[in-house]
């Protein structure tokens, strides 16, 4: 009775390790979807789930420099704002550890949103998104210098 009593919780205990090998980690669309729902929802604890240990990292020396919450920086600094009705994307692109999506803001405008790989699982890197957007502007300054240099204004 005792060994019967063991198999049983020994097959119970495979099957649910079996079952919990076969799911595979959210890919990055996965991720964001989870992350809008989190938004609308104002669940900061998802939201800092999702996020990169980097973006953690400079949300924690924001919220230190402005003398506020890690969660009032989380809420403040999200990739949309919670008032947009819909959230469009498209174009997830992975390339190994990184991985994108194309997101409509409430502007009509596409951003890209970086992705990175942490131990198996996708995050949104802020910190990737914050250079992205410094180099667009370091681009679009380079190229205003030359139509400058070369007698045109833009």
């Amino acid at each position: 009775m005792r060994y019967l009593r063991k198999a049983i919780i020994l097959i119970f205990g495979l099957l649910a390790f079996s079952c919990a090998e076969d799911k595979k980690p959210a890919s990055p669309l996965e991720t964001f979807q989870t992350y809008t729902k989190a938004i609308k929802q104002k669940d900061t604890t998802t939201m800092k789930l999702l996020l990169s240990s980097e973006s953690l990292t400079m949300h924690e020396q924001q919220a230190k420099s402005q003398n506020v919450t890690v969660d009032e920086i989380v809420k403040q600094e999200t990739l949309f704002s919670s008032e947009q009705t819909s959230v469009k994307f498209r174009n997830e692109k992975i390339e190994g550890d990184k991985a994108t999506i194309e997101v409509e803001n409430a502007s009509a405008i596409w951003e890209t949103v970086p992705f990175i790989k942490e131990e198996g699982v996708w995050k949104i890197d802020k910190i990737g998104a914050r250079d992205r957007f410094a180099d667009d502007v370091e681009k679009r300054n380079q190229q205003a210098d030359e139509l400058m240099n070369e007698g045109r204004l833009p």
